[in-house]
């Protein structure tokens, strides 16, 4: 069930569209201030009209009426070292949540490695002695952990991992589909002890791969969003030394190689020759001079900003730029700036409303994407 990828597509084009992105105004809008790093918001899509706060030091916060309950969701506090690229790096509630109260964390151990594991809630509060450990991935280095997890339509659990870290992946994790680290992993949490494989994944067999594995060739994918309307995965996956990179392919395409580390962006990383006939090539990329570290985003599907509308909305962590491009492209285009923030940008989030939100890790902010 390999995929032999995306054409590689030299040209760039204008998207055929009524959207036109250049148009838009955008501004942020202050929602929640007092957090303690916070890396991404997210909800239980329970009907609660609740919003959930990751902290990288080890704490979930509840949003309940715009404002931050004193008393934390969550608190593992104990099991991990929020700083640099580790912590508490990801929160996804089960579709079923409002049944089952399930949901899953990603986090780095106090010894750095990557733990995936399900917790359970009863009413406000999560139980930290609930934790069933699903996967626990070594890591190398302290850098490139990925981080983020959710469910795609299908039910099953995504995760995404960074390459292990160090500089231009030393251990050539990206393209050794045996390996769990540089991968975008699909794993089926209501079957198997303690998760399932589902039988559609492109190496289930485990002979050319290991069996979790959905697709390959990233670098460090710190955050990813499924867009249901358009069938489209997003991927935003931080670059090396020259590129950012946004990939959108098609949601259920499985065995995918985004071209890390024989490639960065659209570019041959070491070298000018290298194929990239089985690679999929980035939908957007920006260069060094914008920005150092791309933090993916969502197809804006809310309904306060008809307008935005259609418009896939990202950044860059350290340049607070945020760029949007029409997600209906049709080939590789150019970003259109919409802001420059001058903001830490951790995250972009959803409420249950499909309202957009971006985090600031460093003034321990939460600020509405509104458009004027």
């Amino acid at each position: 069930m390999e995929s032999t990828g995306a054409p590689s597509g030299s040209e760039r084009t204008e998207p055929p569209s009524d959207l036109d992105v250049s148009a838009l105004e955008l501004e942020l809008e202050p929602f929640l201030e007092g957090l303690q790093a916070p890396l991404l918001l997210t909800h239980a899509g329970d009907g609660s009209g609740r919003s959930f706060v990751v902290e990288q030091g080890g704490t979930i916060r509840t949003v309940q009426g715009g404002r931050v309950q004193p008393e934390p969701f969550l608190d593992i506090s104990d099991r991990t070292e929020g700083g640099g690229e580790q912590g508490l790096l990801g929160l996804a509630f089960h579709p079923a949540y409002e049944r089952n109260g399930r949901f899953f964390l990603n986090y780095t151990d106090l010894a750095g490695d990557t733990i995936v594991a399900s917790y359970r809630s009863d009413g406000d509060r999560a139980d930290p002695a609930s934790e069933e450990v699903l996967l626990k991935i070594d890591q190398p280095y302290p850098n490139h952990n990925g981080g983020h997890l959710a469910f795609g339509p299908d039910g099953l659990l995504y995760i995404a991992t960074g390459d292990g870290g160090s500089a231009g992946d030393p251990q050539e994790n990206g393209q050794n589909r045996d390996a769990l680290l540089g991968k975008l992993l699909r794993i089926d949490v209501d079957e198997g002890s303690p998760y399932g494989v589902p039988r559609d994944n492109p190496f289930a067999d485990g002979e050319n791969g290991a069996p979790e594995v959905w697709a390959y060739g990233l670098r460090n994918p710190w955050r990813f969003s499924f867009d249901q309307r358009s069938e489209t995965l997003w991927v935003g996956d931080v670059g090396q030394g020259e590129l950012e990179e946004i990939d959108r392919v098609p949601i259920g395409e499985g065995g995918l190689n985004f071209g890390w580390n024989e490639m960065e962006g659209s570019r041959c990383y070491e070298g000018e020759d290298c194929d990239t006939s089985d690679k999929v090539l980035p939908i957007t990329e920006y260069g060094h001079d914008l920005g150092c570290s791309v933090t993916g985003g969502f197809v804006y599907g809310g309904e306060d900003f008809p307008e935005l509308q259609g418009a896939y909305l990202f950044g860059d962590y350290c340049s607070g730029h945020v760029w949007g491009i029409d997600a209906a492209a049709s080939g590789p285009v150019e970003p259109t700036l919409l802001m420059s923030t001058e903001r830490a940008l951790s995250s972009f989030g959803l409420d249950e409303d499909g309202e957009l939100y971006i985090t600031d890790i460093g003034a321990g902010e939460v600020l509405r994407v509104v458009a004027r």
